[in-house]
């Protein structure tokens, strides 16, 4: 089971490896293309249609992972995922065109921009992958995962490639975005059909929480938990491009990019290590205490090459104009090996069916550092909404294994 874990984080590090030195290409494209305060716009738009993608959707890979495990029950709980993923496109839809319509100055969306915003936000929405990454996950196809993940870097790098050269625009790079999120659902849904049936006559919202008691809180739960880490990422970023501007967000998102690797290490753990934590709950405290070793050696080794070579690699991609995100992504390094650490601690939280609990451990510490942020960005500039970063993350990773510790001795 250990080893199943390893070997599963394996595959998921590896595609997340190979996407990170990808985004970076795409990324010098943009930057260098668009300038400092295009890329800002730019970053705004993709920002904005990931936001209401997290704040709308529902984890539905956990709801698989977790009520998939019977053969018997794998269609009603492939069905109540691809329901959740209706409700998802619906209200997402009514949501943005509500906000991208009607908002005023508040929103730092240049109003020329709105309908391509718009239109990308649509798209993302139709793209959302959740259900087929569960599929996957549940029968351990996590080498299927990762060919579809690195769908989105290589269509991103040689799109941008393009456009770079022939149309160096916000929405040339917005449709090449686009192409990306589509060609990577394409890609997830064919690879999960192959291996299950996908079930859409099972469709429906009441089968699994009429058998499944506590399901819509363990839904409900997760998909809050989610939420608050798109506002600590995604809506941080259109909170400081309003606070500061487009050119502010420009950087920010930079020292995120290069900063955060490491946080998309700990999703990939979060989803490699939670399967094997449902089906083994008498082994999660093993395997949980393995992975965290790992994630602490790999985070101070990424902290120490962060300090060390950050400078010298946020100007080779993005150029002198954007070495002002030196210090947020030291920071926002710091933030993201927390968070590596935390993602086993997240995992075994929640299969314990302690959804809610693990919600409120991030929420409370997000809604503080967004409280503060306008402070923090007056006194420290960009690196102020980094500082919300790492506070919250350590106040939640904190939080975590307390809330672990409590388990353990209840049980």
């Amino acid at each position: 089971m250990i080893r199943r874990a390893l070997t599963n984080t394996g595959w998921l590090m590896g595609a997340r490896g190979v996407n990170g030195v990808l985004s970076l290409a795409y990324l010098a494209l943009a930057t260098r293309s668009l300038g400092l305060a295009g890329f800002g716009q730019f970053i705004l738009c993709v920002t904005f249609a990931q936001a209401l993608v997290g704040f709308t959707s529902f984890q539905t890979w956990q709801a698989i992972v977790r009520w998939g495990q019977s053969k018997d029950n794998l269609p009603d709980a492939t069905g109540f995922a691809l329901a959740l993923d209706g409700v998802t496109i619906v209200v997402g839809i009514i949501v943005a065109a509500l906000i991208l319509g009607f908002a005023g100055d508040w929103l730092p969306l240049p109003p020329e921009l709105r309908l391509a915003a718009f239109g990308f936000t649509v798209v993302s929405l139709f793209s959302i992958r959740s259900t087929p990454t569960g599929i996957l996950r549940l029968h351990d196809r996590y080498a299927r995962a990762a060919t579809a993940d690195s769908t989105t870097s290589i269509v991103r790098v040689i799109g941008a490639g393009i456009v770079a050269l022939v149309d160096p625009t916000i929405t040339g790079f917005l449709l090449v975005w686009a192409a990306g999120e589509v060609a990577t659902a394409a890609m997830y849904w064919t690879l999960a059909r192959k291996t299950q049936p996908i079930f859409w006559k099972r469709i429906s919202l009441r089968r699994i929480p009429g058998r499944e008691k506590g399901a819509w809180n363990f839904v409900v739960g997760t998909a809050l938990s989610a939420m608050v880490v798109i506002a600590s990422r995604q809506l941080l970023v259109l909170l400081v491009g309003a606070l500061g501007g487009a050119a502010i967000a420009g950087i920010y998102r930079v020292a995120m990019q290069v900063g955060e690797g490491l946080l998309k290490l700990a999703q990939a753990l979060l989803k490699a290590t939670y399967p094997e934590l449902v089906r083994s709950p008498e082994a999660a405290r093993e395997i949980a205490g393995r992975i965290i070793r790992i994630a602490i050696i790999t985070g101070i080794a990424s902290i120490a090459l962060a300090l060390l070579a950050g400078r010298w690699i946020i100007g080779i991609i993005a150029g002198e104009d954007f070495l002002s995100a030196y210090t947020p992504m030291i920071l926002l390094a710091a933030a993201a090996a927390v968070e590596l650490v935390g993602a086993s601690l997240e995992a075994l939280l929640v299969a314990r069916g302690k959804a809610i609990t693990n919600f409120l451990l991030r929420v409370v510490p997000t809604v503080i550092g967004l409280a503060v942020l306008g402070w923090l960005i007056d006194m420290h500039g960009v690196a102020g909404a980094s500082m919300s970063v790492l506070g919250a993350s350590l106040a939640t990773v904190t939080g975590l294994y307390l809330a672990n510790r409590k388990q353990e001795r209840a049980g």
